[in-house]
């Protein structure tokens, strides 16, 4: 176990390079983290203060109504 963690004879270039791995994945995920919940609140936010839109009756809207456009009978002038 020792010839291990002595990395034959480079422990003391492994160990610290894992500890800056660590350091710096656990900083990613910290600021993933915070990131995300800011962004969520801010959603939240925009949600709730969102105009509401009133609900459509129906057979109103843009497609309704017959279809526009030149006439069956007399085509084009």
């Amino acid at each position: 176990m020792a010839e291990f963690l002595s990395m034959g004879g480079y422990a003391a270039f492994v160990w610290p390079a894992y500890g800056i791995a660590a350091l710096v994945m656990a900083g990613l995920l910290v600021a993933t983290v915070r990131d995300l919940r800011r962004r969520e609140a801010l959603l939240r936010m925009l949600e709730e203060n969102r105009p509401r839109r009133r609900k459509a009756r129906p057979g109103a809207g843009p497609l309704a109504g017959p279809i526009a456009g030149p006439s069956a009978e007399g085509g084009s002038p």
